[in-house]
């Protein structure tokens, strides 16, 4: 089987790791312009905070469980 028996959590490292990263960067550096006129102009606070501990939490519980 591709990476073992640990394949579940190598697979909530991946997305709670881009979860995290994704959220942080919108909020540290917001498109330049935006696509449509219904785009927001920066990423809304609370809810990438909220997102991005969401992710690091899931990412770091499946990195320990790993160890």
């Amino acid at each position: 089987m591709f990476l073992g028996d640990d394949l579940l959590a190598w697979m909530v490292i991946a997305l709670g790791g881009a979860m995290c990263a994704g959220n942080v960067f919108a909020l540290v550096r917001p498109p330049q312009q935006r696509r449509e006129e219904s785009d927001l102009s920066k990423a809304p606070v609370v809810r990438s905070l909220v997102m991005a501990t969401v992710g690091g939490i899931a990412a770091l519980w499946a990195l320990v469980s790993l160890l």
